[in-house]
């Protein structure tokens, strides 16, 4: 079950998920939108690696069809819920992709998520812009704490997975 804006403010306030910074005006009726941040890494074609970009303030010029990788401004994550991290429309409908992949936030999950970018049409991105929304999810079942690679990274999370499901 998805949460509701309301449910996202009061679980944000009991530190139930991490959305750091915060700021209550994101909050839509079922996500809270996150910002695009500072750094992206642009893949060289002749080199065969990715090298660092810090995003000017008057912004940067994204090639149509080239990736990019990003990542959120925000540590985002939870213990409690899944998340589901999404563009948004508005972007989309100017051609801007942000997920290509992985949209899933494991639960107990908890950092700054990568981004993965690609533009339709030429573009003009901003550190800061208005990037994606991230719903949250209840869950069924035991909570375990993901082995991915990207768990090396978490911050820590406010509460404890709890034993949803569990014996007594």
């Amino acid at each position: 079950m998805i949460l509701t804006g309301e449910a996202i403010r009061r679980f944000i306030d009991q530190g139930e998920i991490v959305f750091s910074p915060y700021n209550r005006a994101g909050v839509n009726p079922n996500s809270i939108n996150y910002h695009l941040g500072r750094e992206l890494k642009v893949f060289d074609d002749a080199a065969g690696t990715w090298t660092g970009v810090e995003l000017p303030e008057d912004g940067f010029e994204l090639d149509p069809h080239r990736m990019y990788l990003g990542h959120t401004e925000e540590v985002i994550g939870s213990s409690l819920f899944a998340m589901r991290l999404i563009g948004c429309s508005s972007n989309g409908r100017r051609g801007l992709f942000l997920r290509l992949s992985a949209d899933l936030g494991h639960t107990t999950s908890c950092h700054r998520w990568t981004l993965e970018i690609v533009a339709a049409l030429p573009m003009r991105i901003y550190p800061g812009m208005v990037a994606g929304q991230v719903s949250f999810w209840h869950n069924t079942g035991i909570i375990q704490p993901t082995s991915a690679t990207y768990a090396l990274f978490n911050h820590a999370c406010e509460s404890q997975p709890p034993m949803i499901g569990a014996p007594s």
